[in-house]
C-alpha cells in the first residue's frame, strides 16, 4: 500500500517548527541572506547586527531541522555572502565551521554559478556571480547519485559546480531561487518512497548496461563496432569481469586474480579483438536501474521534502514534480497565498 503525496503549508518560525520528530526526509532551503533584504516581518531572520549573530541564528535552525529529519535525512542549504566593513563577511564559511562544530558533516560545497546577476556599482572589485549550496549531513544519509546522474550527467558524476541561470519575474517574491536548484538537491537527497513501519528508504538496484553515453564519439564508435560484430550481453559482461588487466601496460604491471572462468576469458578475448582499444568504453560502462529494494512491509509513503523558508514555494514545485510530499514553512503567511496555486500545477519534470 502506498499513500499519495501531500502538500502542507505552515506559518511558523524555522527555528521552532510545529512538526513531530523524524517528519521530513530532506531539507532544501534558502534562508534570507544577512542584511540583504528586510521583509518587514517581525522575528525575521537576516537582520542580525553582525555576521556572527546571523551564523548563530542559522545554527539554531540547523539544530531544529536535525530534530525533524529522519535518521537518513540531510540538508541542502543555499546561502550567499555579503560585505561587512568593505570586506566579505565570509557567511558560508562561518556556517560551515559552526555546523561542523555542532556535529554536522559538510559533504559538499556546491558552487551555483550564474550567467547573469544584479547590477553592481562597485568599481574596485569583481561582481559576484556565484552562491553556495552546502550539503550538510549526519553520518548516514540517503543519496541517489545514479538517479541524479541520469538527469544531469549522462550517467557520470557531474561534479559540484551547478551552472543555473537565475529566474526572473516568476513570482512577487524578492529573492526566489531557481526550481532547477531545488530539483537537483531533491533528486540527490530525497528517497522516492519510505516504509511507514520500519523507515526503510527504497534504494536503486543497479546492473551494468551496454548502453553508453551517446554524446561521446568514442562511446558511439564502440557501440557500433559491438553491434556490427554481433557481440552479446555475455561478451560485454566478460569485458567488465576481466577489466584491462590483459591489455597494454597492464600485462607488465598486473598479475590478475585468475578467478574468471575459461569461458569468461574466451568471451572477453573475442570481444576485445573485435573492439580494439574501444573495449575500454564497456569496461566501466554505466549501470541502469532494474528494481528497488523492498523491506517486505508493503506500507510505503512518498518521500517528504521540507523547506523551512518556503517563500513562494519553489522547493515545493520541484518536490511535487517528482511525486513527493512537500512541507512548506514560512514566517509570513502571505507567502502561502502565492505558493498554493504553484503547488497544484502539473509536474514540471516527469518522474523517471
Amino acid at each position: 500500500m502506498t499513500t499519495s503525496p501531500a502538500v502542507t503549508l505552515l506559518a511558523a518560525d524555522a527555528r521552532h517548527l510545529p512538526l513531530a520528530d523524524s517528519t521530513a526526509d530532506l531539507v532544501v532551503t534558502s534562508p534570507p541572506y544577512w542584511r540583504k533584504r528586510d521583509y518587514g516581518v517581525e522575528g525575521q531572520l537576516g537582520q542580525e547586527p553582525t555576521p556572527a549573530a546571523y551564523t548563530t541564528a542559522i545554527l539554531h535552525c540547523l539544530t531544529e531541522w536535525r530534530r525533524v529529519l529522519t535518521p537518513t535525512g540531510s540538508v541542502f542549504l543555499n546561502v550567499g555572502d555579503g560585505y561587512h566593513r568593505r570586506a566579505l563577511a565570509a557567511i558560508p564559511g562561518r556556517i560551515e565551521a559552526a555546523a561542523a562544530d555542532a556535529g554536522w558533516l559538510l559533504r559538499n560545497r556546491i558552487i551555483w554559478t550564474k550567467t547573469r546577476g544584479n547590477p553592481d556599482p562597485a568599481r574596485d572589485r569583481l561582481t559576484p556571480r556565484h552562491e553556495y549550496v552546502l550539503h550538510l549531513t549526519p553520518r548516514r544519509y540517503h543519496y541517489d547519485l545514479p538517479g541524479y546522474s541520469e538527469r544531469y550527467g549522462n550517467g557520470a558524476n557531474p561534479g559540484d559546480v551547478w551552472n543555473i541561470t537565475p529566474e526572473r519575474g516568476l513570482t512577487p517574491h524578492l529573492a526566489p531561487f531557481p526550481v532547477e536548484l531545488a530539483h537537483r538537491a531533491i533528486l540527490l537527497g530525497c528517497p522516492r518512497t519510505v516504509c511507514t513501519v520500519c523507515g526503510h528508504a527504497a534504494q536503486r538496484i543497479l546492473e551494468p548496461s551496454g548502453q553508453l553515453d551517446t554524446t561521446r564519439p568514442q562511446a558511439r564508435r564502440a557501440m557500433q563496432l559491438a553491434k556490427d560484430a554481433g557481440l552479446t550481453d555475455a561478451h560485454l559482461a566478460a569485458i567488465r569481469a576481466t577489466g584491462i588487466s590483459d591489455a597494454g601496460k597492464a600485462l607488465r604491471v598486473q598479475t590478475g586474480t585468475g578467478r574468471n572462468s575459461a569461458e569468461v576469458q574466451r568471451l572477453a578475448t573475442e570481444a576485445k579483438q573485435v573492439l580494439g582499444g574501444y573495449f575500454r568504453e564497456f569496461t566501466f560502462g554505466p549501470k541502469h536501474t532494474v528494481d528497488w529494494t523492498d523491506c517486505g512491509h508493503d506500507a510505503w509513503r512518498p518521500g517528504r521534502v521540507l523547506d523551512p523558508f518556503s517563500g513562494t514555494g519553489t522547493t515545493g514545485v520541484a518536490a511535487v514534480s517528482e511525486g513527493l510530499s512537500y512541507i512548506g514553512v514560512d514566517l509570513d503567511p502571505a507567502c502561502h497565498v502565492i505558493a498554493a496555486p504553484r503547488l497544484t500545477a502539473p509536474p514540471l519534470v516527469p518522474a523517471a
